[in-house]
């Protein structure tokens, strides 16, 4: 016989000689949280504003990402109908810009069946310091969050019954409360490398090939001369 704590010994006695229904253990109630949805094949809606599990380091200034191997990700329309394109420089956007563009395409579509995708997202903490403070003491304190959006990147996709007007009015309303040049662009545009459009017919293997040289008679006609060869 293994040996009992003198509580255990005390609460079998208690519950022995007191009636059934006292030492009954309650029913345990299955709470789901509304943020978990039970049997549901789709995915819970993210912030796309800041990432969810919040900065563990501080990130580093960074550049945006240079498609220098000839890339063109990111570039086109998948999703919708109608997208928004960076078209001047690569640059940090913050995630307060993104969100008022946001909210300008939303307000301009007010009452219209649409759906707005995001194609950015912003996950870069940028820490700042004071002004007018010595060097050194590290990096600062968390200001913001921001993306780091490349050239000739997708920003925002709209796909619905909309006019095309309708689409190019809200388009050009959140380019004015962002930062840098925009352009619009329509499903199946031609992907752009860098800030090289590839033509129709041109694929991408014939621009990622090297030039070709020509022979040294025909370049060095091009040459100005004084005299006739």
């Amino acid at each position: 016989m293994s040996r009992l704590l003198p509580g255990v010994l005390l609460w079998k006695s208690l519950k022995a000689s007191a009636s059934p229904g006292l030492f009954t253990l309650p029913t345990c109630t299955h709470f789901t949280s509304p943020t978990i949805r039970a049997f549901s094949t789709t995915s819970s809606n993210r912030d796309w504003l800041a990432p969810k599990r919040g900065h563990s380091h501080k990130s580093r200034k960074g550049r945006p990402r240079v498609p220098t191997g000839g890339s063109t990700r990111g570039t086109t329309v998948e999703m919708g109908d109608y997208g928004l394109r960076m078209r001047d420089h690569d640059r940090r956007v913050s995630a307060s810009q993104l969100q008022t563009g946001a909210e300008t395409i939303k307000k301009r579509l007010r009452g219209q069946k649409y759906r707005l995708y995001t194609r950015v997202c912003a996950n870069i903490g940028v820490f700042t310091k004071g002004n007018e403070s010595r060097m050194g003491k590290g990096k600062g304190t968390f200001d913001y969050w921001a993306s780091r959006v490349a050239v000739s990147q997708i920003i925002f996709e709209l796909k619905g019954d909309l006019h095309e007007q309708v689409v190019r009015d809200a388009f050009r309303l959140a380019a004015s409360k962002l930062p840098g040049l925009y352009e619009f662009v329509r499903k199946g545009d031609p992907p752009v490398m860098g800030i090289t459009k590839v033509p129709v017919g041109v694929t991408l293997e014939e621009m990622k090939r090297p030039r070709v040289k020509l022979p040294l008679d025909s370049t060095a006609s091009r040459l100005p001369a004084t005299t006739p060869p």
